[in-house]
């Protein structure tokens, strides 16, 4: 694979916008992942194997809640600061990326804002250290976009609740060490809780055969009669609004991470095109090269001011769920697009593994996908402009 000469997409000076801080957080991990993570990901992901021992490094750098309080083991960072790092981050791999985002926003978040005080300093530190890793149970085999419709549920035992069903298509879950799991009470009230490894009947089975995010592991969750401690239930959260706010931390996130992959592909496409040659002179001279590499520029760089701007209002608490879908459903179709432009210009070259283009292709065709499909967004957009919700 060529050396990790990434430097950078900015053709607006929107690193003007950013402050010192902003920049010394973006370009350190950007450094981590030209010197860990572009030199073996290929082959990781060739092998469909997560590089776990990467997971201490993150941490490090502090990719595991970076917006947690300090004093619960994540970063004390603001909302820009998260995204930059999601985005250097799937600039090397979205499996990478989808391994932080969980940890962070749907393991680490949901606790930090609906877990007891007993629950985050338990959990929290250890998770912010990568000493322990997490996964998210939402979405089951028959309920995917309708998550109100999941049959996984929990029964009061007096002294524990007794936890059944089953979750799919799980990031982590192969290796994780705790999952937050959202179920059915009695009276059909959808509650969060956490379930620890080594309960008893609590399996997670691998999911093999994927052609995309191999470096990402990916797994179900079962549970068969699971046992589960009443201190592990969140106290107060009812109802669909605590997964629901967990996913919009994890899409503003996705929004900025498909950045970084669409700026890889752009400037893979840009170098090559430089440097190969055909009919006397480089094909960055041939006007439908120049046509594809103008067009992504530009796509990537409205999708930078759209994060931006998600971002200042994120710190500001005004940033809504539906403008959060707007910008994940937006950026991930940008990066897909520019990710197959990308592959055309580089010709065969640009389905091997010497190139990055071809792996980022096939791990957004997951991203677009998870976390509200494309679609689903859409409609999402289209409810809150008319008030009609179409998917009801």
């Amino acid at each position: 694979m060529p050396n990790d000469l990434f430097e950078g997409v900015d053709y607006f000076q929107l690193d003007d916008l950013l402050t010192t801080e902003h920049k010394l957080i973006r370009d350190t991990v950007r450094q981590f992942v030209k010197q860990e993570i572009s030199p073996i990901i290929e082959e990781y992901a060739q092998k469909a194997e997560t590089p776990k021992h990467l997971i201490k490094g993150l941490a490090e750098i502090g990719a595991f809640g970076p917006t947690i309080p300090v004093e619960y083991g994540g970063g004390g960072l603001d909302n820009i600061a998260y995204g930059l790092i999601m985005q250097e981050i799937e600039r090397g791999d979205s499996g990478i990326r989808s391994l932080v985002s969980v940890q962070g926003s749907l393991v680490m978040y949901p606790i930090y804002t609906f877990g007891s005080e007993e629950q985050r300093r338990k959990y929290l530190p250890k998770l912010g250290s990568g000493e322990m890793i997490g996964c998210f149970g939402l979405t089951e085999p028959d309920h995917g976009s309708d998550p109100g419709s999941m049959i996984t549920n929990i029964k009061d035992k007096g002294d524990h609740y007794l936890l059944n069903g089953a979750k799919m298509w799980i990031s982590n879950s192969p290796f994780a060490d705790i999952a937050v799991v959202w179920a059915k009470d009695e009276e059909g009230k959808i509650r969060g809780l956490i379930v620890e490894r080594g309960m008893e009947g609590f399996s997670t089975p691998e999911t093999h055969g994927k052609w995309s995010l191999r470096a990402s592991a990916t797994g179900e969750l079962v549970f068969d009669n699971v046992r589960v401690p009443k201190e592990n239930i969140f106290p107060e959260i009812k109802g669909l609004r605590g997964p629901l706010s967990c996913l919009s931390t994890a899409r503003y996130g996705i929004s900025w991470g498909a950045l970084g992959a669409a700026m890889d592909c752009y400037d893979t496409a840009l170098r090559y095109t430089q440097q190969r040659k055909q009919f006397g002179k480089p094909i960055a001279g041939f006007q439908l090269q120049q046509k594809k590499l103008a067009e992504m520029i530009t796509e990537i760089t409205k999708a930078q001011l759209l994060v931006w701007r998600l971002g200042v209002l994120k710190n500001e608490n005004k940033a809504t769920p539906a403008q959060i879908s707007m910008a994940k459903r937006n950026n991930v179709a940008m990066a897909l697009d520019v990710a197959r432009d990308a592959r055309q210009m580089l010709g065969g070259m640009g389905i091997t593994g010497e190139y990055s283009i071809m792996r980022h292709m096939m791990n957004l065709e997951s991203v677009v996908t998870y976390e509200g499909t494309h679609d689903i967004h859409l409609l999402i957009t289209g409810a809150d402009i008319t008030g009609i919700d179409a998917f009801k």
